[in-house]
């Protein structure tokens, strides 16, 4: 495995896109975004302020990643969370040569500094600042409730100088797209993110998975384990419901308070490959989600596969998803709304070639071709 890069100088007389995001620890649907980005300019290297080749895709392996001065802190590496309160310096340390930095950013990447010009792609203006309680959850830690109160005034100006640094930004939807009108002033382009091409990938089983399972059905969830995920009241809707079966996929925080609340009927598994993945997304009846996304990958995933989602009637799974087609929809992020979702799930008939048709216009290609348009666009400015 080779190791992160620093900074060095562009080539000159070639005109070079380079690709930002926050930090590179973990595997969630950001880091998808940016394996995209990937493809869409395969010469770019990747600027991160935390990279952790172990804890995100493999594909990173081998990829010119280029880190700050806080990725040789061991522990920052490890707990990306409790780093935040260097996050803001190591940022605007990096200064990234290139004609375009395109920054793939839900808080820190947005901040980098370049010699050409910016294209944010934006998730959503940082949750931590703007989205606090929901985002924490009820009852953050006293350490997280003590600096983001300290620093929160420091973080909302460093944030909204940063988002002024980009010559265009670009939201993952118009839920977003909304928001970063609220806090920046900034008016943006909707290009919906891809679902990853797992559906690609050969199915492997999860031995674990399989034996427990033993042929009964299951639906899926797939989810980081954080407060504003939902995924309490997904784990609580089968605590009533033991003739059926989940499984869950993710890590995170709440990860030891979910596996104590969890019945047998529940199994929780992680850092799983792709091709496992898309074993368990094709013996699934369905995928679950409840969480405040602001877009929401993996019911589109759950698609590409032919399968319908139970979600929450919330942000971007209204913009993404067709009622009775291919979700059932559910008003509140509640077990009992979760387990009405259920029922509704199991009486209706499913057409999954049109579930199919309906996740293809979120493909990849169509994604590249779009973000390819945006960034090309600043090279002729």
């Amino acid at each position: 495995m080779k190791p992160a890069k620093r900074d060095s100088p562009s080539q000159a007389g070639r005109p070079t896109v380079a690709i930002a995001h926050d930090y590179l620890t973990q595997r969630g649907g950001a880091e998808r975004v940016v394996l995209a980005m990937l493809r869409a300019f395969p010469d770019a290297s990747i600027h991160t302020t935390l990279f952790d080749p172990g804890e995100t895709f493999p594909e990173f392996a081998d990829v010119d990643v280029r880190t700050s001065w806080a990725n040789r802190i061991g522990f920052l590496r490890r707990n990306h969370r409790l780093a935040l309160p260097v996050l803001p310096f190591a940022a605007s340390a990096k200064r990234i040569d290139a004609d375009v930095l395109l920054a793939s950013s839900s808080g820190w990447a947005h901040g980098f500094r370049t010699t050409g010009r910016k294209v944010v792609y934006c998730y959503t203006p940082p949750r931590w600042l703007y989205q606090g309680n929901r985002y924490l959850g009820d009852h953050p830690d006293r350490l997280t409730r003590t600096v983001l109160r300290l620093m929160r005034p420091f973080l909302v100006r460093w944030d909204r100088r940063a988002a002024r640094s980009a010559n265009s930004y670009v939201t993952i939807s118009s839920v977003v797209q909304d928001r970063v009108l609220e806090a920046y002033g900034t008016s943006s382009v909707v290009v919906p993110a891809p679902w990853p091409n797992t559906v690609r990938s050969a199915p492997t089983p999860v031995a674990e998975i399989e034996q427990w399972l033993n042929g009964q059905p299951y639906e899926l969830c797939v989810s980081r384990l954080l407060p504003y995920k939902n995924v309490d009241v997904i784990v609580g809707a089968y605590a009533s419901e033991p003739q059926r079966r989940l499984v869950v996929v993710g890590r995170g925080p709440e990860e030891s308070r979910l596996r104590a609340a969890a019945g047998e009927n529940v199994r929780f598994v992680q850092s799983i490959s792709d091709g496992e993945l898309a074993w368990l997304y094709r013996g699934a009846n369905a995928l679950v989600a409840m969480s405040y996304e602001d877009f929401g990958l993996t019911p589109l995933e759950a698609a590409s596969f032919g399968k319908p989602s139970v979600v929450l009637r919330w942000g971007g799974f209204v913009e993404t998803m067709i009622e009775d087609v291919t979700a059932v929809f559910v008003e509140e992020p509640t077990a009992e709304g979760v387990r009405r979702g259920l029922r509704s799930l199991d009486v209706r008939a499913w057409d999954s070639e049109r579930i199919k048709e309906h996740a293809d216009r979120y493909g990849e290609d169509v994604f590249i071709e779009q973000i390819r348009k945006i960034v090309m666009a600043q090279l002729s400015e």
